[in-house]
């Protein structure tokens, strides 16, 4: 497919546009596309860098100035070991040290919430064919823990309903060992 604009060389970039309900598809090539304004980016080109520097590129305002004093910004946040302040790991987008995990741990669920599709804690993931067991071991220790808590709050009925699940699985995990 030729480019639209120049009917030179082939279209490379493919825009949808929709307006108004009605549908416009545009067909141009890389140097059409910069002449026009259809798409701007760094002469450099954009990198995964660049795109994971610009994911981390935001900055929750400051509730209110404590000091009193209206005209000096906030002291930036900055890691008591390597000394690399948030904006850095902004920049950056790795950390410096351990450390600094402990420093940003205020300002870091936001950004794994939008990294992670909303999750912020990492419960691992395990194959269902071949990690029958250790799904069975993981089910137990969380039946045992329930169990525990259970009969904290002296809920004996119940515990006794958990306490039949664990007999039944360990069962079952030892007739699969056997």
């Amino acid at each position: 497919m030729e480019c639209q604009e120049c009917q030179k060389r082939p279209a490379t970039l493919h825009f949808t546009q929709v307006m108004n309900g009605t549908k416009k598809e545009v067909h141009v090539c890389e140097v059409c596309a910069k002449e026009k304004g259809y798409m701007t980016y760094p002469e450099e080109g954009y990198s995964l860098h660049n795109l994971l520097t610009d994911l981390f590129n935001f900055e929750s305002a400051p509730l209110g100035n404590t000091s009193g004093d209206t005209f000096m910004p906030p002291k930036e946040l900055q890691c008591p070991q390597c000394e690399m302040t948030f904006t850095e790991f902004k920049r950056v987008g790795k950390f410096g040290c351990a450390t600094c995990y402990h420093t940003f741990s205020n300002r870091l669920d936001p950004i794994f919430r939008r990294v992670h599709s909303g999750n912020t804690k990492h419960h691992g993931k395990l194959p269902k064919r071949k990690g029958g067991d250790l799904h069975a071991k993981k089910q137990m220790e969380s039946l045992k823990t329930e169990l525990k808590h259970l009969i904290e709050n002296e809920a004996f009925e119940e515990a006794a309903t958990v306490r039949d699940k664990i007999k039944d699985l360990e069962k079952q995990m030892r007739g699969e060992n056997e």
